[in-house]
C-alpha cells in the first residue's frame, strides 16, 4: 500500500468563510498516483471545518447563518472567552459542520455523487491554516 501526504495552506480574508478546496484535492490525488484507495481531508486547526456538499453559494450562505443561529458571535457568550480569546462560537461551529470528509478514489478520481464537493469553512479567519490530505491506497 503507498501513502502520499500533503497540506493545502489557507488564509481566508474574513472572519466567516466557506471555500471549495476540490481542485487542490484533486491536485494531491493526481501527484499520488494513488487509482483505488481512500482520501482523508482534515482541517487541522480546532476552529476550522472540512465538509462535503453542493458548491452553490445560497447553500453556503445557509450554512453560515445557521452556524451563527446555533454559535452566535459575542465574546461574553462563552466561558472559553474569559481566557483572552474571542473564538468561543468558531469552536461550536467546527463541532457543527465537521473535522474531516473521507473519499473513495476510484480508477485514480474521487469517487463522488452527484453535486458533492469538498469545502473548507473557516471560522475564525484571517490568518494561516492547513488543511491535510492523506491518500492511501494502491
Amino acid at each position: 500500500m503507498k501513502s502520499h501526504t500533503q497540506y493545502l495552506h489557507i488564509h481566508t480574508p474574513q472572519r466567516y468563510q466557506i471555500v471549495n478546496i476540490t481542485p487542490q484535492v484533486e491536485e494531491a490525488l493526481a501527484k499520488s498516483g494513488i487509482k483505488e484507495g481512500l482520501c482523508l481531508v482534515n482541517s487541522m486547526h480546532i476552529t476550522s471545518s472540512v465538509f462535503i456538499n453542493d458548491n452553490e453559494s445560497g447553500l453556503h450562505r445557509d450554512f453560515l447563518r445557521w452556524v451563527e443561529e446555533l454559535a452566535p458571535y459575542g465574546v461574553d457568550k462563552y466561558q472559553h472567552n474569559l481566557t483572552g480569546e474571542d473564538n468561543g462560537d468558531a469552536h461550536l461551529k467546527r463541532t457543527l459542520m465537521g473535522r474531516e470528509v473521507v473519499v473513495a478514489v476510484t480508477n485514480g478520481r474521487l469517487d463522488f455523487g452527484p453535486w458533492e464537493t469538498i469545502f473548507y469553512a473557516e471560522f475564525d479567519g484571517q490568518r494561516n491554516k492547513r488543511v491535510l490530505v492523506k491518500i492511501i491506497g494502491e
